[in-house]
């Protein structure tokens, strides 16, 4: 990411007015040792840290093939394990985990979209909670109360 930066630099874009789209730091998927939500978590950062400048405006994570339950657990560990040392805002951009839950729902069908803007709605209130570190899992469970 150094040369990346370096580039922006000689090129004099603002930093403050940009955000950076990374994938989080994580094993692939066909690896035998997954890592922890709390090892991305600190991998992550760690990286981050080391090489995106505090002038960043934001950093808004790619869902990088993870299940939206996934990348909400990796980035609100990220905000109860870090806020303190977090220079810029992290969030989400992603479309698949997000919307992927509410388009197998839908499948185009009218008489599924009630259930799918619930869904999508439900993902969306879980994101909102992880951007804040107040994410849990059992908020996945749509049958009991938040």
């Amino acid at each position: 990411m150094k040369s990346l930066f370096d580039a922006l630099n000689q090129q004099k874009i603002l930093l403050e007015g940009m955000i950076l789209k990374p994938n989080m730091v994580m094993p692939g998927l066909q690896c035998t040792q997954q890592a922890t939500v709390d090892e991305v978590a600190d991998a992550t950062i760690k990286c981050l840290l080391q090489s995106v400048p505090a002038a960043v405006g934001g950093v808004a994570f790619l869902s990088g093939g993870q299940s939206g339950e996934m990348a909400s657990a990796h980035l609100n560990a990220m905000h109860v394990r870090h806020e303190a040392a977090l220079p810029w805002p992290l969030t989400f951009s992603f479309a698949r985990a997000i919307q992927q839950p509410a388009m197998n729902i839908w499948h185009g069908n009218e008489e599924n979209k009630l259930e799918a803007q619930k869904a999508l709605y439900h993902r969306a209130e879980c994101d909102a909670a992880a951007r804040r570190g107040e994410y849990k899992l059992a908020m996945e469970d749509v049958s009991q109360p938040k």
